[in-house]
């Protein structure tokens, strides 16, 4: 893949981020860009993991100081989680599967934060022992809606890192949450025919779909790590979504903060 180069500045946070799939030169332009994009718009340095070397993609993360997990035209491999494949699951892509967790394991040893999107999300839920829906229904409410900016609305848990982190209580960067103790609706873009069945070992599930309650995101209930997973595409709303820029803000100043710390 020729991705565009993106030159950092010294003392930016590093960010890894996979390059999304191993078969779609195609798809791969036209995604990893708008990634590296928001974590460059949002203060940090987007660095392209090649996917099939593990031993090159592992000497790579050590220079960073956080991961991004984008989506992909994939799904996962669906004997990780113990079920027989459905016929609407697209291919698997083992090179990007084995990249992924090698990036998750890099993460949790080195206390790294991570912002997992779409497929990465399905991913680090697998990874952590859960399981997924192969396949969701287009009612009542149609998960696939490519290029649509607020496809429906997603509720968010109060007391929630995503919801501190999405600036729900007027402060991107708080860490209390004065708000009355309901959840906030937040109307986010929509692009996956999978979702989160069950949430992984130390996962707290966040937000649902307020339509269906499909799982929208998941975080790590230790709060040990900044570890958070939404299902949306915030990259493609920085623009339009005061919430998506946000996200972004927040996870570059957690790397950024461990940059320091290190």
């Amino acid at each position: 893949m020729n991705v565009q180069t993106y030159h950092g500045t010294m003392g930016k946070p590093r960010i890894a981020i996979p390059i999304p799939t191993s078969f779609d030169p195609e798809y791969n332009e036209r995604s990893w860009p708008q990634y590296a994009k928001a974590v460059e718009r949002s203060g940090g340095e987007p660095v392209a993991v090649p996917l099939g070397d593990e031993a090159a993609a592992a000497d790579l993360v050590k220079s960073c100081d956080g991961v991004l997990l984008p989506g992909s035209g994939a799904d996962v491999e669906p004997s990780k989680f113990g079920q027989p494949r459905d016929p609407n699951s697209a291919n698997p892509d083992s090179q990007r599967e084995q990249i992924d967790a090698l990036l998750l394991e890099s993460a949790e040893q080195q206390s790294k934060p991570v912002l997992a999107i779409c497929f990465g999300t399905q991913m680090l839920n697998v990874w952590r022992g859960g399981t997924l829906i192969q396949h969701l229904s287009e009612s009542p409410v149609n998960h696939r809606q490519r290029g649509v900016t607020e496809a429906h609305l997603a509720e968010v848990a109060p007391d929630s890192l995503l919801a501190r982190a999405a600036g729900l209580n007027g402060s991107a960067n708080s860490e209390m949450f004065h708000v009355e103790q309901s959840a906030a609706c937040i109307a986010v873009n929509s692009s996956h025919h999978q979702a989160i069945a069950t949430a992984g070992q130390g996962l707290r599930v966040v937000a649902k779909s307020s339509g269906d309650g499909v799982i929208e995101a998941v975080e790590d209930e230790s709060g040990k790590q900044f570890l958070l997973g939404v299902q949306w595409h915030p990259e493609r709303t920085y623009d339009e979504s005061r919430e998506s820029k946000a996200i972004f803000d927040r996870f570059i100043s957690e790397a950024a903060n461990r940059q320091t710390k290190s």
